[in-house]
C-alpha cells in the first residue's frame, strides 16, 4: 500500500503527532440475520478439504507494505516484526507465532514483501518464497495496482490475471505442493470513508497518498463518487480474479473477502498516513488468516 515516497516524505512536516483514534476497535461482523426464525436459504458449506493441512510449520509471505508493517511502527519505514503474517511481536500475534508459537518460529518463517509491490512484481516474490520449500505461503497484494496517480493508471483486470498465474506457477515450479493462503485487496473506499473524519488525515492524504481513491477526500461532486466507485469496482475485480485463480490450484485458500469486508477503524489504521494498518490493524489481519487457515472448510 506504500504509494507516493515523495508525498509520503513530506509526512514528516506535518509534525506527524500520535492522533485519537476515530473508531473503538469495535464492528459489526456484516452478516445479515433472519429474525423471523424462518429457515435462511444461505448457500450450504462447503465440504472439509482433504487436501488442506491446517497447521503448517514453515510461512513465506509475499506481497506489499501491509505484509511489510510500513507505518505501523515509526513514519516511513518498514517494521517486518508487526507483520500480520509472519511478525514477532507479541502485540499482534502474526498468523506465523499463532501457528508455530514464539521459539518454535525462528528460522522457519520468511518475509519476501516489498512496500510499493504490485502485482506484476509477485512472480520474482513467489521464485524467492519457494527456494525456502515452505509449507504455507501467504499472498496479499493489488492495493498497488488499484491505488495510482488515476483510474486510468491501474492495472488492467486481464493484465493482474496474467501476473497472478504466472506467479503460481512459479511457486509450483519450487514449491510443487506449497499451500498458498490468498488475502482479498482491502476495500479502499471504506478506508477513506472512516479516515475523512479525521482532519489531520485529509491532510495527510493530500500530500498523494492513493491519489485514485484518496485525493480531494471532501470532494462530493459526482466526477468524485465515480471516480471513487470506479476504484472499488477495479478492487472487487481483483478480487475475483484472486478468488478464481485461487480455486483452480488444489493447494490454494482463499480467504472469501475477509480481508475486503473487514470495517477498518481508525484505531486500525495507521496515525502516521491513516492508510496502512496500525499494530492492532496488523493483528485483526493476523486473526483472520488463522481463523481461515485452519478452518476444517474453505471460506464460502
Amino acid at each position: 500500500m506504500r504509494t507516493a515516497g515523495a508525498a509520503l516524505t513530506a509526512l514528516s512536516c506535518l509534525g506527524v503527532a500520535v492522533l485519537t483514534g476515530c473508531g473503538d476497535g469495535a464492528g459489526g461482523d456484516g452478516v445479515s440475520r433472519d429474525e423471523s426464525g424462518a429457515s435462511p436459504s444461505a448457500s450450504p458449506s462447503p465440504p472439509p478439504d482433504p487436501d488442506w493441512n491446517r497447521h503448517p510449520r514453515s510461512v513465506a509471505a509475499v506481497g506489499d507494505s501491509i505484509t511489510r508493517g510500513f507505518h505501523a511502527c515509526s513514519a516511513l519505514t518498514d517494521c517486518p516484526q508487526v507483520s500480520w503474517a509472519t511478525g514477532t511481536d507479541s502485540s499482534v500475534h502474526s498468523l506465523t507465532t499463532r501457528l508455530l508459537g514464539g521459539p518454535k518460529a525462528a528460522g522457519r518463517s520468511w518475509n519476501h514483501a516489498v512496500s510499493g509491490a504490485r502485482m506484476l512484481h509477485m512472480p520474482e516474490q513467489m521464485k524467492l518464497a519457494a527456494k525456502h520449500r515452505p509449507e504455507l505461503v501467504t499472498m496479499m497484494v493489488g492495493t498497488n495496482d488499484a491505488c495510482r496517480d488515476s483510474v486510468r493508471l491501474m492495472t488492467p483486470v486481464a493484465d493482474f490475471r496474467t501476473m497472478l498465474e504466472a506467479s503460481m506457477r512459479q511457486l509450483r515450479a519450487g514449491a510443487p505442493k506449497a499451500q498458498v493462503y490468498v488475502a482479498s485487496v482491502p476495500d479502499l473506499k471504506r478506508v477513506w470513508s472512516t479516515g475523512r473524519a479525521n482532519e489531520m488525515s485529509k491532510k495527510i492524504w493530500n500530500l498523494g497518498i492513493c491519489p485514485s481513491m484518496l485525493g480531494d477526500p471532501d470532494d462530493l461532486t459526482p466526477v468524485a463518487v465515480a471516480r471513487r466507485d470506479a476504484v472499488r469496482n477495479r478492487v472487487v475485480a481483483y478480487n475475483e480474479v484472486l478468488r478464481d485463480v485461487c480455486a483452480k490450484d488444489r493447494y490454494c485458500r482463499y480467504d472469501g473477502g475477509a480481508v475486503f469486508g473487514f470495517r477498518f477503524t481508525g484505531k486500525q489504521l495507521s496515525h502516521w498516513d491513516w492508510f496502512h494498518p496500525s499494530r492492532d490493524g496488523q493483528a485483526r489481519l493476523a486473526e483472520l488468516a488463522y481463523r481461515n487457515v485452519t478452518a476444517a472448510r474453505p471460506p464460502a
